[in-house]
């Protein structure tokens, strides 16, 4: 393959391990790195092995058979990486090299000091990480929300109202964009104007579901999406259990406020303790099928928590002195601020975070039938309560 010398932006003489103007490899080391990646035998954990032992991947794709069976490889191995990967492969890498220019997506390597600090020190980082939208510092202090994707309207709203908060406090929230409780977490950041990391199980250059569309270009204009799969790559099955240990490696803790006894939300909380980080838990009924996994991890051991402050709380200790200025001042959370009157006091004392129909209110209440729809009303266009179909309504 013939790669072009000076990719937008990069200086064509920058090392490996540079740091790039706008973060960007060239061309050609990228190209080094999925040629590397391609061969059969040569998986992450190898690769990772191989680039540290040479310094870069265009080191070990030019080292001598001799020289990478001392260095521990098969000579199986050794003699796979000389020949490198055949034909058909090396025209998927140069379609793959070409999207990425033409959709100016970025990759960030483990070899490169922007990559985020957090997600390298885990057992099996991604080598490459393809991203959309923008990496910051701020994101070092990222907490992860996961949970049902079939989430109940409760945890939907309890879902959003952590997000809400956290990020409202300067917190980064990363989650998978999957349906429900994934969804929600973006959205509450969003709503508050906060940072959220979405990882996919499949190409950068796709959208899963893909009514989530609209969603992901939010995020993009707020934080980042990352996928560690080549572009192009469909949401396979396989793809995400391994995407779910860099949500939680790319955080301080994991958050589930709602999954089933086998949801792939406990395989993250499960990852997240491998890894050292703290885990965290919604309790629910103990009746609702979504609930059955967050008991099961409270009574694991992980920590119960009913607002954000219990999160904040519990990391506060294991922050960088650095890390703790970049919180905002804690204070409860009554942002809105604004006073209820008699009749809506009443009305909104009587929803919870189950849906409640308008006779429910009515009988809680005493209230007549015009005095309770002019308060939930009143509720709603102050953003006080949300309502579902069915006339029914719960707390925002």
């Amino acid at each position: 393959m013939q790669p072009f010398s000076q990719p937008v932006g990069v200086d064509s003489s920058a090392e490996v391990a540079g740091p790039f103007s706008d973060h960007r490899m060239t061309r050609a080391v990228l190209e080094s790195w999925l040629r590397l990646l391609a061969i059969d035998g040569v998986g992450d954990l190898t690769a990772l092995r191989l680039v540290r032992a040479w310094n870069s991947p265009e080191a070990v794709l030019r080292a001598s058979r001799d020289d990478l069976t001392r260095s521990g490889c098969s000579p199986l191995l050794a003699g796979a990486i000389r020949r490198g990967p055949d034909s058909p492969v090396c025209r998927s890498i140069e379609w793959e090299l070409n999207a990425i220019e033409r959709e100016r997506i970025e990759v960030r390597s483990v070899l490169d000091p922007t990559y985020p600090a957090r997600l390298k020190m885990i057992a099996d980082p991604p080598p490459l990480l393809y991203i959309t939208g923008t990496l910051t510092e701020q994101d070092e202090l990222a907490v992860a929300i996961v949970g049902a994707r079939r989430a109940t309207a409760a945890g939907r709203v309890m879902t959003e109202e952590l997000s809400h908060d956290l990020a409202a406090l300067g917190v980064t929230v990363v989650s998978g964009l999957a349906r429900g409780v994934d969804a929600a977490a973006h959205r509450g950041a969003l709503a508050a104007q906060g940072r959220t990391i979405a990882v996919l199980g499949c190409g950068i250059d796709q959208t899963y579901p893909p009514e989530h569309e609209r969603l992901r270009r939010q995020i993009e204009e707020r934080g980042a999406i990352l996928s560690e799969v080549p572009v192009g790559a469909p949401p396979h099955s396989h793809h995400f259990p391994r995407r779910n240990r860099i949500i939680s490696g790319l955080s301080l803790g994991v958050i589930v406020t709602e999954a089933a006894i086998n949801s792939g939300s406990l395989i993250t909380a499960r990852l997240a303790a491998e890894q050292g980080r703290e885990v965290f838990a919604v309790p629910g009924f103990v009746k609702e099928a979504t609930s059955r996994g967050t008991n099961a991890l409270l009574k694991e051991g992980a920590a119960l928590i009913e607002r954000a402050q219990d999160v904040i709380d519990a990391v506060m200790p294991q922050l960088e002195p650095a890390l703790r200025l970049r919180l905002q001042p804690s204070r409860e959370q009554n942002v809105r601020g604004d006073q209820l009157g008699k009749e809506e006091q009443l009305v909104y004392d009587a929803l919870s975070y189950e849906p409640l129909t308008v006779d429910d209110v009515i009988v809680t209440t005493g209230l007549p039938v015009p005095t309770v729809m002019a308060s939930l009303l009143s509720l709603e266009l102050r953003q006080r309560v949300r309502p579902l179909p069915g006339q029914r309504y719960l707390r925002a």
